[in-house]
């Protein structure tokens, strides 16, 4: 018995990396997928891979009549949606603030945000009217610590783990559960299409972050698309019925702060210098 058996599912941004995994981990748990994504022939090719019980079609969540008609067109096939997963999303490299690229901002927020209020929108009458349904959206951890990504990306998932629990806080009466998961340091083609990469090229080429990312918090390895997919399969399932306005961090320990070993030697190395010092005084 899967953990989601019988739950009808829609998925955003399901053409590569988290989105992808997680209608693969949401199948494996008993779950009918609606992959959605602009690229179709990729789109296609996942769902006929993944079988029977996935399909896809094609929408723009930046479009609101895209997105109603992905979210309109699920429930009229299926009689229902007990999860919408809104995960697409785009990457920007990081610039002073002096050099934004105000048409770059604004797409950040339609994508990152204005999309995530479209989703919840469309499919709230729905849930509402069934009286259960779990929405999840993919944060960050840039939402809670700057520095480390885009100041449009990190405002826009700031704004993302308010809107949950403000949506939450709504839906909450009539039995819908709105949450999210902020990845950390995660092995994805984001990366590589935020510098400009063919978003088939971003989506393979992925070693160097895997190398990287294994020493960018405590956990000594790299986080992968399934350990995100995973905390997913949680807030979707009714193991977590009880469970709103919650935000799920997945990051390896990232932002509980430095790894020990690494402290450890700079307060050795500050010992040792300030020692140093007091010799020569």
């Amino acid at each position: 018995m899967g953990q989601l058996d019988g739950k009808i599912a829609i998925i955003t941004g399901a053409t590569s990396g988290i989105g992808e995994r997680t209608a693969e981990v949401f199948i494996e748990e008993g779950a009918t997928v609606v992959l959605a994504g602009r690229r179709a022939e990729l789109g296609q090719a996942i769902a006929a891979r993944l079988g029977q019980n996935a399909s896809f079609v094609q929408a723009d969540v930046a479009v609101e009549a895209d997105v109603q008609a992905l979210i309109a067109g699920t429930a009229a096939r299926f009689g229902r949606i007990d999860v919408l997963f809104n995960n697409a999303g785009h990457g920007l490299p990081p610039f002073r603030i002096a050099e934004t690229d105000m048409a770059e901002w604004d797409k950040m927020m339609t994508v990152h945000v204005r999309a995530i209020v479209l989703g919840m929108k469309h499919v709230a009458p729905i849930m509402q009217a069934q009286r259960s349904g779990s929405i999840i959206t993919t944060a960050s951890v840039a939402g809670y610590r700057a520095g480390g990504s885009s100041h449009a990306y990190s405002t826009a998932k700031a704004a993302v783990l308010h809107l949950t629990r403000s949506v939450a806080a709504e839906l909450g009466e009539d039995g819908v559960r709105v949450n999210s998961i902020s990845p950390g340091a995660i092995v994805t083609g984001i990366f590589g299409k935020g510098i400009g990469l063919d978003p088939g090229v971003a989506d393979r080429a992925t070693a160097e972050l895997e190398a990287r990312f294994a020493k960018a918090q405590p956990i000594p390895r790299a986080g992968m698309p399934d350990d995100i997919a995973r905390a997913a399969v949680f807030l979707a399932s009714d193991a977590a019925s009880f469970v709103s306005g919650h935000d799920i961090v997945v990051d390896g320990g990232l932002i509980a702060g430095t790894r020990f070993s690494q402290g450890a030697a700079g307060r050795a190395e500050m010992t040792a210098a300030i020692a140093r010092a007091a010799k020569e005084a």
